[in-house]
């Protein structure tokens, strides 16, 4: 079974962000835990707690068919002491912010080096962050999602990935989420069934599928290798619809949540359901 949804907003509380779903027909979902625009937020609520939990209840979402998204100020590799701390004790709220809500696990971009440090300078800081931070939590898992490399960013190939799977001591909540624009811009062909084949392929060679925990179902505006960083809707962008029929149709990406950031939410229950829909098609696929 598949695990189809979209990034939903928390406006009104976050209970309204599993309505939002619902609404969709989504069998998965994610969503910000608090304004990711801002470094601190009022803590959550009893009540805001129970109306989550209660929703999640109602409309049948477990905690394996969600994955929240961490703030995108959080930087785990900052070169700068200061910096660090601020992102640590943010990525910390965050993953205190998943244990209250029952939630097991949590997307965060990995970190930026600023050209101020090494790649892997900041990749063993980004290591030492999630290191800290889960030596002071339990069971939510950290799923570093690959990036598409503009800047300084790290994340773009999958050896980055893995170097940050090496280096975290607690391998049963580490994991990675794959978002096929950020993979196409950063070098990653995907728009034949042969060439996703290869990429899956290595990136099984170099990470393992044991870690990929999820996905995100992103067409792109840039252009193949431009390392840039823009989403567009299914089929409408420069990767086309391949990936998203032979990804449906593959045992591997069975039960773990897939999520559109496509940029027109008016399509997202059409998007949704097609994916659905190429599932159907051929349930014994490999």
């Amino acid at each position: 079974m598949k695990y189809i949804g979209a990034h939903v907003s928390i406006a009104g509380g976050l209970e309204r962000a599993v309505e939002r779903a619902a609404a969709l027909q989504a069998t998965a979902f994610a969503f910000f835990t608090k304004n990711q625009r801002q470094w601190c937020a009022p803590p959550l609520t009893s009540q805001g707690i129970y109306a989550f939990h209660h929703a999640c209840a109602k409309y049948q979402y477990q905690s394996a068919q969600i994955l929240p998204h961490g703030s995108y100020l959080i930087n785990l590799g900052h070169p700068r002491s200061d910096g660090l701390e601020k992102s640590r004790i943010a990525f910390l709220d965050e993953v205190f912010r998943c244990q209250q809500l029952r939630l097991t696990l949590l997307n965060i971009h990995p970190g930026n080096h600023l050209k101020m440090i090494t790649e892997n300078q900041c990749l063993q800081r980004i290591a030492e962050s999630i290191n800290l931070t889960l030596s002071k939590t339990k069971g939510v898992t950290i799923i570093l999602e690959n990036t598409a490399g503009q800047g300084s960013t790290m994340g773009f190939l999958f050896e980055h990935l893995s170097a940050i799977i090496n280096a975290v001591e607690d391998k049963s909540r580490i994991g990675v989420c794959i978002d096929t624009c950020h993979a196409f811009a950063s070098g990653y062909e995907l728009r034949t069934e042969e060439s996703c084949i290869k990429t899956f392929s290595e990136f099984d060679r170099i990470i393992g599928f044991q870690y990929l925990r999820g996905l995100h179902l992103n067409d792109s505006k840039s252009q193949f290798h431009s390392r840039v960083d823009r989403h567009h809707n299914l089929g409408m962008g420069t990767i086309g619809r391949t990936v998203f029929s032979w990804i449906m149709k593959g045992k591997r990406f069975n039960r773990i949540p897939m999520i559109l950031e496509t940029v027109n939410q008016n399509y997202w229950k059409e998007e949704i359901a097609w994916l659905k829909s190429e599932q159907d098609r051929d349930r014994d696929r490999d």
